[in-house]
C-alpha cells in the first residue's frame, strides 16, 4: 500500500484551487461538499468552474495566486496545466505547511484524490496508487450501480439510535454483533423496502431485548474454494466479514484470507504431512471453547468442507456440545481446478461417470480397487495424492490397469501458478518428480485428460498438449 486512507476534515478550513479547468472544477466541488472554505484563482475560468462563483463558501480571485496567499492553508490544489503555476503553488503551499495536491504531477503531491462512490453520510474511496486510475473509474462505476441510494437514508436513521444503542449493549464486541443484526436483519431489510415506520417499530423491540440474543457462539464451517478469491461465494464472504474469530488451513488461496473482517483474529491451522500445526482433536476443541465464550467461529477449509475437508468430523464433537452450526459450500477442487485447466470431469464421448476419491485415510495410503475406478468411460479425481503418486500408481499398474491411460497432475489449480503436467499411468511418477510440484495438487486419471488444451480455455496451454491417446508414445 503506497498511501494510507485518511478522510480529512476541511470543514470551515481554507482550501485553494489554482486554475480554472474540468480538473480545478472538480477540486472545488469536491472541497465543497465536504465544507471547506475554497478560493479559486485565476483569471478567466472555464464555464465549469464559474458555475460555482456565487457560493457562499467560494471566493474568486481573478489572478493567479502569490506566496502570501497560501498562509492559513489546509489543501492547495493545482490545476491550471501550466509548469511555472504549479511550481510555485508547490513550494508556496508546502513552504505554508499545507498539503499540496497537483493535477498530473506526482513529485508534487502529498495525497492522491480517489474515486468517490457517495451516498450521504456513506462514502466510499477507490484509489490505485496512481497506478491506473481507469480501473478506479470503472470499479466506481460497479460500485455506484450495486449500492442502492437508500443505503445512505438508513445509516441517517440509525444513527439517531447511537446513544441508545450503547446503552442497551455495552460490551463492544456484543454492540457490532447487534449493529451487524440491524443493518442485515428484519430492521434493515423494513427500511430498505421503504417501510420506516416499521423499522423503527422492529428496531425498538431489538433494544428491548439488549445483548440477551448475542452472547450464544456459534461455528461456521465454512468452503473457501480451490484457490481463487473470485471463486468465494457470496455467502462464504459475507461470514467472513463477521466473524469474532477465523481457523484457517494452508489450501486456504492467497488473498482469501486478506477478505477476512480486519479486526477478527486469525489462527493458522494449517497441516502437512507429517507437519501439524494443531491436531485435529486440538482444532475442535479450541472452536468449541471460543463458541462457547459467545463467538462466531469461522472454520475456513479450502475446497469444499464436506468432500475430503474433514468438516463432518469436526462438527460432530461441536454438535454434541449443543454450539450453533452452519456449513457453506465451497467449489470443491475437482470442479475448480478441472474446470481451470479446461479438463472436463465428464464427456459425452469419453466419461459418463466421474468418482472423487483420497489417496489418504487415518492409516495411510489407501488400498483402493483401481480396476473399479480407473476404467474406460469413468473419471477419476484423486484427492491428497502428490506424495502418494508413485504408490498410486504402482497400485493400479499391478491391478491391471492399462499403463497407457492419461493422468493430469494440476498444482495449484486456479490460481496465478497454476501447472498441469500431463502423462499416462507409467510414467506420471517421473514427469511429476522432475517439475518439483509444491502442491496442493489434484489427480486427475481417464480419457478426458486428452481434452486438455482442445478447448480454448484459459489456463491450458495447447502449444504444450501431449498426445494422450490409447496406443501412442508420449
Amino acid at each position: 500500500m503506497d498511501y494510507l486512507p485518511i478522510f480529512l476534515e476541511v470543514a470551515g478550513k481554507r482550501v485553494i484551487v489554482d486554475g480554472g479547468t474540468t480538473v480545478a472544477a472538480r477540486r472545488v466541488e469536491r472541497a465543497l461538499n465536504a465544507g471547506a472554505l475554497v478560493e479559486v484563482f485565476d483569471p478567466d475560468p472555464g464555464e465549469e468552474v464559474r458555475r460555482f462563483l456565487g457560493h457562499e463558501r467560494l471566493t474568486h480571485h481573478a489572478r493567479v495566486p502569490v506566496e502570501a496567499d497560501f498562509d492559513g492553508c489546509l489543501v492547495a490544489y493545482g490545476a491550471s496545466e501550466e509548469a511555472e503555476r504549479d511550481t510555485l503553488l508547490h513550494r508556496a503551499a508546502k513552504a505554508a505547511g499545507a498539503l499540496v495536491n497537483v493535477a498530473d504531477e506526482k513529485s508534487y503531491c502529498d495525497f492522491i484524490t480517489p474515486s468517490v462512490v457517495e451516498r450521504e453520510p456513506i462514502t466510499i474511496a477507490i484509489s490505485t496508487g496512481g497506478a491506473a486510475p481507469v480501473i478506479a473509474r470503472i470499479l466506481r462505476a460497479r460500485m455506484e450501480a450495486m449500492l442502492p441510494a437508500a443505503y445512505g437514508r438508513l445509516a441517517l436513521f440509525l444513527a439517531k439510535f447511537r446513544g441508545r444503542i450503547y446503552e442497551a449493549v455495552p460490551n463492544g464486541r456484543n454492540r457490532r454483533r447487534f449493529w451487524e443484526n440491524l443493518i442485515e436483519g428484519p430492521v434493515g431489510d423494513a427500511f430498505l423496502a421503504g417501510e420506516e415506520g416499521l423499522a423503527e417499530e422492529r428496531l425498538h423491540e431489538d433494544l428491548a431485548r439488549g445483548s440477551a440474543d448475542l452472547r450464544h457462539g456459534e461455528v461456521w464451517l465454512v468452503g473457501a474454494g480451490p484457490g481463487d478469491p473470485d471463486l468465494l461465494t457470496f455467502k462464504a464472504l459475507r461470514m467472513m466479514q463477521h466473524a469474532d474469530v477465523v481457523l484457517y488451513d494452508r489450501l486456504v488461496g492467497d488473498g482469501i484470507i486478506d477478505l477476512v473482517r480486519r479486526d477478527a483474529e486469525r489462527i493458522f491451522v494449517g497441516k502437512k504431512p507429517n507437519a501439524h500445526t494443531m491436531t485435529q482433536r486440538e482444532i475442535t476443541d479450541l472452536m468449541i471453547e471460543r463458541a462457547q465464550r459467545g463467538e462466531r467461529v469461522l472454520r475456513l477449509k479450502g475446497g469444499d468442507p464436506f468432500i475430503f475437508g474433514r468438516g463432518g468430523e469436526e462438527l460432530e464433537d461441536v454438535a454434541a456440545h449443543g454450539i450453533p452450526v452452519e456449513v457453506v459450500p465451497g467449489i470443491t477442487a475437482a470442479a475448480g481446478c478441472g474446470a481451470a485447466a479446461g479438463i472436463p470431469l465428464t464427456h459425452r464421448d469419453h466419461a459418463q461417470s466421474c468418482v472423487f476419491i483420497t489417496a489418504h485415510g487415518a492409516g495411510g495410503v489407501l488400498d483402493h480397487d483401481w480396476t473399479r475406478y480407473a476404467r474406460k468411460g469413468q473419471t477419476v479425481v484423486v484427492y491428497m495424492g502428490l506424495n502418494a503418486l508413485g504408490e498410486v500408481t504402482k497400485r493400479a499398474l499391478t491391478q491391471g490397469v492399462e499403463p497407457d491411460m492419461p493422468v493430469a497432475v494440476i498444482d495449484n489449480g486456479t490460481r496465478l501458478d497454476q501447472r498441469v503436467i500431463l502423462g499416462r499411468l507409467d510414467d506420471i511418477e517421473a514427469k511429476v518428480a522432475e517439475a518439483e510440484l509444491p502442491g496442493p495438487a489434484l489427480i486427475v486419471i481417464g480419457h478426458v485428460v486428452t481434452l486438455y488444451g482442445a478447448l480454448g480455455v484459459k489456463g491450458s496451454r495447447p502449444e504444450h498438449q501431449m498426445e494422450l491417446k490409447a496406443g501412442h508414445a508420449l
